[in-house]
Protein backbone atom coordinates (compact mmCIF):
# COMPACT_ATOMS: atom_id res chain seq x y z
CA UNK A 1 0.00 0.00 0.00
CA UNK A 2 1.27 4.04 -0.84
CA UNK A 3 0.61 6.32 2.34
CA UNK A 4 -2.21 8.22 1.81
CA UNK A 5 -2.94 12.12 3.13
CA UNK A 6 -6.16 12.29 4.24
CA UNK A 7 -7.74 15.50 5.45
CA UNK A 8 -11.31 17.13 5.65
CA UNK A 9 -12.60 20.14 4.09
CA UNK A 10 -16.40 20.90 4.13
CA UNK A 11 -17.18 17.71 5.85
CA UNK A 12 -15.62 15.88 2.61
CA UNK A 13 -12.80 13.21 3.54
CA UNK A 14 -10.18 13.94 0.89
CA UNK A 15 -7.92 11.10 0.16
CA UNK A 16 -5.18 11.44 -2.60
CA UNK A 17 -3.61 8.04 -2.81
CA UNK A 18 -4.72 4.60 -4.56
CA UNK A 19 -3.47 1.58 -3.58
CA UNK A 20 -1.07 -0.27 -6.25
CA UNK A 21 -3.17 -3.79 -5.41
CA UNK A 22 -6.00 -1.05 -6.60
CA UNK A 23 -4.78 0.04 -9.92
CA UNK A 24 -2.21 -2.38 -11.08
CA UNK A 25 -3.96 -3.98 -13.73
CA UNK A 26 -5.11 -0.26 -15.38
CA UNK A 27 -1.73 0.57 -16.58
CA UNK A 28 -0.18 -1.47 -19.35
CA UNK A 29 1.90 0.98 -21.37
CA UNK A 30 4.31 4.37 -20.31
CA UNK A 31 2.36 7.76 -21.01
CA UNK A 32 3.48 10.22 -23.23
CA UNK A 33 2.17 13.62 -22.26
CA UNK A 34 2.12 16.97 -23.43
CA UNK A 35 2.46 19.93 -21.80
CA UNK A 36 3.92 23.36 -21.12
CA UNK A 37 6.97 24.53 -19.03
CA UNK A 38 5.70 24.60 -15.12
CA UNK A 39 7.10 24.37 -11.64
CA UNK A 40 4.50 21.99 -10.30
CA UNK A 41 4.77 19.52 -13.49
CA UNK A 42 8.37 19.67 -12.70
CA UNK A 43 8.08 18.21 -9.44
CA UNK A 44 5.96 15.72 -11.13
CA UNK A 45 9.31 14.11 -12.89
CA UNK A 46 10.61 14.28 -9.35
CA UNK A 47 8.27 11.97 -7.85
CA UNK A 48 7.66 9.43 -11.17
CA UNK A 49 8.91 6.30 -9.17
CA UNK A 50 5.62 7.20 -6.63
CA UNK A 51 3.62 7.30 -9.99
CA UNK A 52 4.98 4.11 -11.04
CA UNK A 53 4.92 2.27 -8.16
CA UNK A 54 0.78 3.04 -8.23
CA UNK A 55 0.12 2.40 -11.67
CA UNK A 56 2.64 -0.03 -12.63
CA UNK A 57 4.23 1.81 -15.86
CA UNK A 58 6.43 5.41 -16.26
CA UNK A 59 5.83 8.45 -17.87
CA UNK A 60 7.32 11.57 -20.08
CA UNK A 61 6.63 14.44 -20.37
CA UNK A 62 7.63 16.60 -23.55
CA UNK A 63 7.48 20.27 -22.69
CA UNK A 64 6.68 23.10 -25.34
CA UNK A 65 6.29 26.66 -25.02
CA UNK A 66 2.91 27.81 -24.99
CA UNK A 67 2.29 29.21 -28.67
CA UNK A 68 4.23 25.79 -29.83
CA UNK A 69 2.17 23.86 -27.30
CA UNK A 70 -1.05 25.10 -28.66
CA UNK A 71 0.07 24.55 -32.22
CA UNK A 72 1.68 20.88 -31.29
CA UNK A 73 -1.22 20.00 -29.45
CA UNK A 74 -3.54 20.47 -32.23
CA UNK A 75 -1.81 18.86 -35.14
CA UNK A 76 -0.93 16.32 -33.06
CA UNK A 77 -4.34 15.63 -31.42
CA UNK A 78 -6.14 16.24 -34.85
CA UNK A 79 -3.88 13.89 -37.04
CA UNK A 80 -1.58 10.89 -35.54
CA UNK A 81 -2.81 11.67 -31.73
CA UNK A 82 0.73 10.03 -29.96
CA UNK A 83 0.18 11.67 -26.83
CA UNK A 84 -2.42 10.41 -24.23
CA UNK A 85 -2.36 13.69 -21.84
CA UNK A 86 -2.59 17.09 -23.17
CA UNK A 87 -2.42 20.34 -21.52
CA UNK A 88 -4.75 22.05 -22.49
CA UNK A 89 -6.64 25.68 -21.82
CA UNK A 90 -9.59 27.51 -21.21
CA UNK A 91 -9.64 29.02 -25.36
CA UNK A 92 -8.98 25.60 -26.55
CA UNK A 93 -10.75 23.51 -24.74
CA UNK A 94 -14.15 23.84 -27.12
CA UNK A 95 -11.79 23.34 -30.00
CA UNK A 96 -10.66 20.13 -28.73
CA UNK A 97 -13.74 19.22 -27.48
CA UNK A 98 -15.77 19.68 -30.68
CA UNK A 99 -13.65 17.71 -32.72
CA UNK A 100 -13.97 14.89 -29.97
CA UNK A 101 -9.67 14.98 -29.44
CA UNK A 102 -10.19 14.57 -25.87
CA UNK A 103 -12.97 12.86 -23.66
CA UNK A 104 -15.20 13.95 -20.97
CA UNK A 105 -12.54 13.46 -17.81
CA UNK A 106 -15.13 12.52 -14.91
CA UNK A 107 -15.25 8.52 -15.82
CA UNK A 108 -12.09 7.95 -16.16
CA UNK A 109 -11.04 9.94 -13.15
CA UNK A 110 -10.61 7.80 -9.77
CA UNK A 111 -13.16 9.26 -7.29
CA UNK A 112 -10.63 8.44 -4.87
CA UNK A 113 -9.22 11.96 -6.10
CA UNK A 114 -12.08 13.85 -5.21
CA UNK A 115 -13.09 16.29 -8.19
CA UNK A 116 -15.23 17.88 -5.96
CA UNK A 117 -12.16 18.73 -3.95
CA UNK A 118 -11.21 21.55 -6.70
CA UNK A 119 -12.34 25.10 -6.74
CA UNK A 120 -15.86 25.05 -8.65
CA UNK A 121 -14.64 27.84 -10.86
CA UNK A 122 -11.62 26.34 -11.91
CA UNK A 123 -14.06 23.06 -13.04
CA UNK A 124 -16.38 25.73 -14.65
CA UNK A 125 -13.70 26.35 -17.15
CA UNK A 126 -12.49 23.32 -17.89
CA UNK A 127 -16.02 22.13 -18.97
CA UNK A 128 -17.46 22.28 -22.42
CA UNK A 129 -21.32 21.65 -22.84
CA UNK A 130 -22.21 20.32 -19.99
CA UNK A 131 -18.67 17.57 -19.82
CA UNK A 132 -15.59 18.00 -17.85
CA UNK A 133 -12.59 17.69 -19.90
CA UNK A 134 -9.37 18.83 -18.11
CA UNK A 135 -8.42 18.82 -14.12
CA UNK A 136 -7.02 22.21 -13.25
CA UNK A 137 -2.69 22.51 -13.05
CA UNK A 138 -3.85 26.10 -12.80
CA UNK A 139 -6.31 28.47 -12.95
CA UNK A 140 -7.93 31.45 -10.69
CA UNK A 141 -10.70 34.52 -11.08
CA UNK A 142 -10.12 37.93 -10.25
CA UNK A 143 -9.56 39.73 -7.60
CA UNK A 144 -9.53 43.39 -6.59
CA UNK A 145 -5.92 44.26 -5.20
CA UNK A 146 -5.72 47.33 -3.05
CA UNK A 147 -3.06 49.17 -1.07
CA UNK A 148 -4.03 48.98 2.66
CA UNK A 149 -1.45 51.51 3.44
CA UNK A 150 -2.63 53.87 0.43
CA UNK A 151 -6.17 53.44 1.36
CA UNK A 152 -5.62 53.93 4.58
CA UNK A 153 -3.78 57.15 4.40
CA UNK A 154 -6.48 58.85 2.30
CA UNK A 155 -9.27 57.31 4.55
CA UNK A 156 -10.70 54.85 1.97
CA UNK A 157 -12.26 51.65 2.26
CA UNK A 158 -11.90 49.03 -0.02
CA UNK A 159 -14.59 49.76 -3.12
CA UNK A 160 -17.03 47.20 -3.48
CA UNK A 161 -18.90 49.15 -7.01
CA UNK A 162 -17.81 50.37 -9.95
CA UNK A 163 -18.45 53.56 -9.21
CA UNK A 164 -16.63 53.72 -5.50
CA UNK A 165 -14.06 52.15 -7.31
CA UNK A 166 -13.81 55.32 -9.85
CA UNK A 167 -13.63 57.36 -6.57
CA UNK A 168 -10.95 55.71 -5.34
CA UNK A 169 -8.80 55.55 -8.33
CA UNK A 170 -9.55 59.69 -9.06
CA UNK A 171 -8.30 60.21 -4.94
CA UNK A 172 -5.35 57.62 -5.44
CA UNK A 173 -3.74 58.96 -8.87
CA UNK A 174 -0.49 60.56 -8.10
CA UNK A 175 1.59 60.43 -10.86
CA UNK A 176 3.94 63.41 -9.87
CA UNK A 177 4.77 60.94 -6.89
CA UNK A 178 5.15 57.69 -8.63
CA UNK A 179 1.30 56.44 -8.08
CA UNK A 180 -1.20 55.50 -10.75
CA UNK A 181 -4.95 55.10 -9.82
CA UNK A 182 -5.20 51.93 -11.62
CA UNK A 183 -3.34 49.80 -14.27
CA UNK A 184 -5.17 47.81 -17.50
CA UNK A 185 -4.09 45.42 -19.86
CA UNK A 186 -3.84 47.34 -23.28
CA UNK A 187 -1.91 44.89 -25.27
CA UNK A 188 -3.32 43.21 -28.31
CA UNK A 189 -4.84 39.95 -27.82
CA UNK A 190 -7.84 37.57 -26.46
CA UNK A 191 -5.90 36.81 -23.53
CA UNK A 192 -4.46 40.27 -22.75
CA UNK A 193 -6.65 43.61 -23.36
CA UNK A 194 -9.61 41.73 -23.92
CA UNK A 195 -9.44 39.29 -20.95
CA UNK A 196 -9.71 42.71 -18.72
CA UNK A 197 -12.28 44.51 -21.25
CA UNK A 198 -14.60 41.17 -21.37
CA UNK A 199 -15.65 41.48 -17.32
CA UNK A 200 -16.64 45.33 -18.10
CA UNK A 201 -18.84 43.64 -21.33
CA UNK A 202 -20.51 40.70 -19.48
CA UNK A 203 -21.05 43.00 -16.24
CA UNK A 204 -22.94 45.23 -18.07
CA UNK A 205 -25.01 42.18 -19.17
CA UNK A 206 -23.07 42.31 -22.79
CA UNK A 207 -23.87 38.84 -24.63
CA UNK A 208 -21.39 37.22 -27.51
CA UNK A 209 -24.28 35.68 -29.56
CA UNK A 210 -27.56 35.14 -30.03
CA UNK A 211 -27.62 31.65 -31.54
CA UNK A 212 -25.20 32.98 -34.91
CA UNK A 213 -26.25 36.06 -34.70
CA UNK A 214 -23.65 38.34 -33.06
CA UNK A 215 -25.04 40.31 -30.25
CA UNK A 216 -21.58 42.13 -29.33
CA UNK A 217 -21.92 45.79 -30.95
CA UNK A 218 -24.56 46.59 -28.54
CA UNK A 219 -25.18 49.35 -25.34
CA UNK A 220 -23.15 46.90 -22.95
CA UNK A 221 -20.16 46.95 -25.38
CA UNK A 222 -19.81 50.54 -26.10
CA UNK A 223 -20.19 51.60 -22.36
CA UNK A 224 -17.62 48.83 -21.14
CA UNK A 225 -15.10 50.04 -24.26
CA UNK A 226 -15.65 53.68 -22.76
CA UNK A 227 -15.40 52.68 -19.43
CA UNK A 228 -12.23 50.64 -20.13
CA UNK A 229 -10.61 54.04 -21.65
CA UNK A 230 -11.88 55.99 -19.22
CA UNK A 231 -9.93 54.10 -16.47
CA UNK A 232 -6.73 53.88 -18.66
CA UNK A 233 -6.59 57.90 -18.17
CA UNK A 234 -4.90 56.41 -14.56
CA UNK A 235 -2.41 53.21 -15.86
CA UNK A 236 1.37 53.77 -15.87
CA UNK A 237 2.83 54.68 -18.81
CA UNK A 238 3.77 51.53 -21.28
CA UNK A 239 0.56 49.34 -20.10
CA UNK A 240 -1.26 51.28 -23.34
CA UNK A 241 0.27 48.34 -25.26
CA UNK A 242 1.40 46.36 -22.41
CA UNK A 243 0.48 43.07 -20.81
CA UNK A 244 -0.34 41.24 -17.80
CA UNK A 245 3.48 41.57 -17.16
CA UNK A 246 3.70 45.36 -17.46
CA UNK A 247 0.26 45.76 -14.86
CA UNK A 248 1.90 43.15 -12.36
CA UNK A 249 5.15 44.47 -12.45
CA UNK A 250 3.92 48.02 -12.22
CA UNK A 251 1.72 46.79 -9.02
CA UNK A 252 4.70 45.10 -7.55
CA UNK A 253 7.11 47.50 -7.94
CA UNK A 254 4.50 49.98 -5.51
CA UNK A 255 3.32 52.40 -8.59
CA UNK A 256 0.02 51.30 -8.86
CA UNK A 257 -3.11 51.68 -5.95
CA UNK A 258 -5.33 49.17 -7.28
CA UNK A 259 -6.41 46.43 -9.49
CA UNK A 260 -8.02 43.95 -11.01
CA UNK A 261 -6.30 41.05 -12.11
CA UNK A 262 -5.77 37.51 -11.91
CA UNK A 263 -5.89 36.10 -8.46
CA UNK A 264 -2.16 33.76 -8.60
CA UNK A 265 -1.00 36.92 -8.77
CA UNK A 266 -1.18 37.22 -4.46
CA UNK A 267 1.63 34.49 -5.04
CA UNK A 268 4.19 37.08 -6.36
CA UNK A 269 2.84 39.91 -4.76
CA UNK A 270 3.66 38.78 -1.15
CA UNK A 271 6.89 37.43 -2.52
CA UNK A 272 8.87 39.75 -0.28
CA UNK A 273 11.98 38.61 -2.66
CA UNK A 274 10.52 40.28 -5.39
CA UNK A 275 7.56 42.57 -4.27
CA UNK A 276 8.20 45.85 -2.90
CA UNK A 277 4.43 45.97 -1.44
CA UNK A 278 4.43 42.47 0.16
CA UNK A 279 2.60 43.08 3.35
CA UNK A 280 0.70 45.86 2.32
CA UNK A 281 -1.76 44.28 0.03
CA UNK A 282 -5.76 43.49 0.36
CA UNK A 283 -7.63 41.25 -1.43
CA UNK A 284 -11.40 41.55 -1.94
CA UNK A 285 -13.65 40.64 -5.13
CA UNK A 286 -14.06 42.54 -8.02
CA UNK A 287 -16.32 45.69 -8.04
CA UNK A 288 -19.80 44.96 -8.88
CA UNK A 289 -20.89 44.53 -11.40
CA UNK A 290 -17.52 43.62 -12.89
CA UNK A 291 -17.74 39.50 -13.35
CA UNK A 292 -14.54 37.53 -12.46
CA UNK A 293 -12.73 36.58 -15.54
CA UNK A 294 -12.40 32.66 -14.66
CA UNK A 295 -9.62 30.73 -16.45
CA UNK A 296 -7.53 27.62 -16.31
CA UNK A 297 -4.92 25.16 -17.70
CA UNK A 298 -5.25 21.70 -16.91
CA UNK A 299 -4.58 17.69 -18.13
CA UNK A 300 -6.95 16.20 -20.78
CA UNK A 301 -7.34 12.69 -21.81
CA UNK A 302 -6.20 12.38 -25.67
CA UNK A 303 -8.89 10.01 -27.52
CA UNK A 304 -6.51 8.31 -30.15
CA UNK A 305 -3.50 7.49 -27.73
CA UNK A 306 -5.96 5.65 -25.68
CA UNK A 307 -7.76 3.53 -27.32
CA UNK A 308 -9.61 1.01 -24.83
CA UNK A 309 -11.24 1.47 -21.72
CA UNK A 310 -8.38 0.68 -20.14
CA UNK A 311 -5.94 2.72 -21.69
CA UNK A 312 -8.69 6.05 -21.22
CA UNK A 313 -8.49 4.90 -17.31
CA UNK A 314 -4.65 5.01 -17.05
CA UNK A 315 -4.58 8.37 -18.60
CA UNK A 316 -6.96 9.47 -16.23
CA UNK A 317 -5.40 7.82 -13.04
CA UNK A 318 -2.22 10.05 -14.18
CA UNK A 319 -4.63 13.22 -14.27
CA UNK A 320 -6.43 12.17 -10.60
CA UNK A 321 -2.97 11.65 -9.11
CA UNK A 322 -1.17 14.94 -11.23
CA UNK A 323 -3.30 16.82 -9.69
CA UNK A 324 -4.19 15.32 -6.29
CA UNK A 325 -4.39 16.87 -2.83
CA UNK A 326 -1.23 15.85 -2.43
CA UNK A 327 1.02 17.10 -4.98
CA UNK A 328 -0.89 20.52 -4.77
CA UNK A 329 0.64 20.46 -0.82
CA UNK A 330 4.41 19.82 -2.73
CA UNK A 331 3.27 22.69 -4.71
CA UNK A 332 2.27 25.18 -0.94
CA UNK A 333 5.82 23.98 0.02
CA UNK A 334 7.68 25.27 -2.70
CA UNK A 335 5.54 27.90 -3.38
CA UNK A 336 4.13 27.26 -6.41
CA UNK A 337 0.88 29.62 -5.05
CA UNK A 338 -0.46 29.58 -8.93
CA UNK A 339 -0.67 25.65 -9.17
CA UNK A 340 -2.81 26.09 -6.27
CA UNK A 341 -6.83 24.53 -7.29
CA UNK A 342 -8.12 22.70 -4.39
CA UNK A 343 -10.06 24.13 -1.64
CA UNK A 344 -8.62 21.55 1.11
CA UNK A 345 -5.61 23.10 0.24
CA UNK A 346 -6.39 26.77 0.15
CA UNK A 347 -8.51 25.76 3.90
CA UNK A 348 -5.27 23.90 5.81
CA UNK A 349 -3.16 25.35 8.23
CA UNK A 350 0.17 25.01 5.91
CA UNK A 351 -1.44 27.32 3.70
CA UNK A 352 -2.73 29.85 6.62
CA UNK A 353 0.80 30.11 7.49
CA UNK A 354 2.42 30.36 4.37
CA UNK A 355 0.10 33.05 3.00
CA UNK A 356 -1.18 35.51 5.89
CA UNK A 357 -3.95 37.80 5.28
CA UNK A 358 -7.15 37.59 3.49
CA UNK A 359 -5.98 35.65 0.43
CA UNK A 360 -8.12 32.09 1.23
CA UNK A 361 -11.12 34.33 2.18
CA UNK A 362 -10.93 35.81 -0.82
CA UNK A 363 -10.59 33.02 -2.94
CA UNK A 364 -13.49 31.70 -1.57
CA UNK A 365 -15.85 34.67 -2.00
CA UNK A 366 -14.54 35.67 -5.41
CA UNK A 367 -15.20 32.03 -6.99
CA UNK A 368 -18.76 32.83 -6.25
CA UNK A 369 -18.44 35.79 -9.28
CA UNK A 370 -15.86 33.99 -11.47
CA UNK A 371 -17.43 33.10 -14.95
CA UNK A 372 -16.80 32.34 -18.13
CA UNK A 373 -16.93 35.99 -20.17
CA UNK A 374 -15.13 34.18 -23.52
CA UNK A 375 -17.39 32.77 -26.30
CA UNK A 376 -16.82 28.72 -25.43
CA UNK A 377 -16.39 28.21 -28.87
CA UNK A 378 -13.63 27.11 -30.89
CA UNK A 379 -13.57 29.81 -33.05
CA UNK A 380 -12.66 32.07 -29.73
CA UNK A 381 -9.22 32.70 -30.00
CA UNK A 382 -9.44 34.06 -33.63
CA UNK A 383 -12.28 36.54 -33.07
CA UNK A 384 -10.93 37.46 -29.53
CA UNK A 385 -7.60 38.25 -31.14
CA UNK A 386 -8.85 40.52 -33.72
CA UNK A 387 -10.74 42.38 -31.20
CA UNK A 388 -7.76 42.91 -29.54
CA UNK A 389 -6.17 44.60 -32.82
CA UNK A 390 -8.96 46.98 -32.70
CA UNK A 391 -9.26 47.57 -28.93
CA UNK A 392 -5.23 48.64 -28.83
CA UNK A 393 -5.67 50.70 -31.91
CA UNK A 394 -8.91 52.35 -29.79
CA UNK A 395 -6.60 52.63 -26.50
CA UNK A 396 -3.49 54.23 -28.05
CA UNK A 397 -6.02 56.81 -30.12
CA UNK A 398 -5.19 55.63 -33.95
CA UNK A 399 -8.89 55.13 -33.91
CA UNK A 400 -12.07 56.92 -32.31
CA UNK A 401 -15.36 55.68 -33.33
CA UNK A 402 -16.35 52.58 -31.00
CA UNK A 403 -19.85 52.19 -32.61
CA UNK A 404 -17.62 51.65 -35.89
CA UNK A 405 -15.21 49.53 -34.64
CA UNK A 406 -17.82 47.06 -32.87
CA UNK A 407 -19.05 47.35 -36.77
CA UNK A 408 -16.45 46.19 -37.94
CA UNK A 409 -15.41 43.13 -35.43
CA UNK A 410 -19.29 41.70 -35.78
CA UNK A 411 -18.27 41.88 -39.99
CA UNK A 412 -15.54 39.47 -38.67
CA UNK A 413 -17.85 36.95 -36.69
CA UNK A 414 -20.30 37.07 -39.36
CA UNK A 415 -17.23 35.70 -41.53
CA UNK A 416 -16.20 33.10 -38.93
CA UNK A 417 -19.86 31.93 -39.16
CA UNK A 418 -20.14 31.50 -42.61
CA UNK A 419 -16.62 29.82 -43.26
CA UNK A 420 -18.03 27.08 -40.50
Amino acid sequence: MLKTSISTVGGLLIATSLSTAAVAAVCTDDLKILAQPRGSLTLLEERAAEFEALSGVSFTIDFLNENDRRAKSRAEASTTGRYNVYYIDEANVALFAENEWIVPLEKHFPSEFHLDDFDPSRLTVGSYEGDLYFAPIQGGGDFLYYRKDLLDAAGITPPTTLDELKVAIKALHDPENNVYGFALRGGRGSGANVWRWMTYFRGFGGEWFDGDTPTFNSEAAIKATETYLELFQYSPPGTSTGSWTEVTEAFNSGQVALIVESSPLAGLTEDASSSAVAGKVGYTVPPRPLTGGGYGHGLAIGAKANRDEAALDCAGLFIGWATSQDQEMQRLEQGIFGDLNRQSVFASDEFAAKYSGNIATALEETAEFTTVNFWPNADWPDLGDRWGIILEELIVGSRSDIPEALNELEDYANDLIARR
